[in-house]
């Protein structure tokens, strides 16, 4: 097939192939292919690339470090997160935590824990139950002394607080 232009000189020509040979695959056989060492003997690659430890392995496993137990990562503030998913509102199946409704965890030092949270409609029919339930949960996390809640509507829920895991959970993403 050939396209012409108004002068009939070809403008470019398509050939048809019906088989064509597979081009050969690379092949890298590090096992055979020896290296000169630094001592003048030769050493085989693979020694040298072969998979050591896993690099992350250390990494991984390190605990951080200076966090006290009411800092973010350190194990009462985490007891509290954990509480906290485990309130679940009772219109959605998703934990109140991963909804976004948990605005901020602050403990003390002496065990004081202070919940800032808000509810996704102040029409919410949970509104006076609610703060009361997550007061109870906080203070029965091992080494909270007390829990205060404070309810507050500004600045208002949206769909946009939720994390990944809520949204997937209510087919959202």
């Amino acid at each position: 097939m050939t396209d012409t232009t108004p002068d009939d000189t070809p403008r470019f020509t398509v050939e048809e192939v019906s088989d064509a040979p597979t081009p050969p695959r690379a092949r890298v056989d590090i096992a055979a292919a020896p290296a000169l060492g630094a001592d003048g003997e030769i050493e085989k690659i693979a020694d040298k690339v072969a998979r050591k430890k896993d690099y992350l392995e250390g990494f991984l496993a390190q605990q951080p470090t200076g966090l006290t137990p009411h800092e973010p990562g350190g194990e009462l503030y985490e007891g509290v997160i954990n509480a906290l998913k485990e309130i679940f509102d009772p219109e959605i199946p998703v934990n109140i935590y991963e909804l976004g409704l948990i605005y901020g965890v602050e403990i003390t030092a002496e065990g004081s824990a202070s919940i800032t949270m808000t509810l996704t409609t102040p029409h919410c029919p949970v509104a006076e139950s609610m703060p009361g339930e997550v007061e109870l949960r906080v203070s029965a996390v091992p080494g909270i002394r007390d829990a205060e809640v404070a309810l507050v509507w500004d600045p208002p829920w949206d769909p946009a607080k939720m994390s990944d895991e809520a949204r997937l959970e209510l087919g959202m993403l």
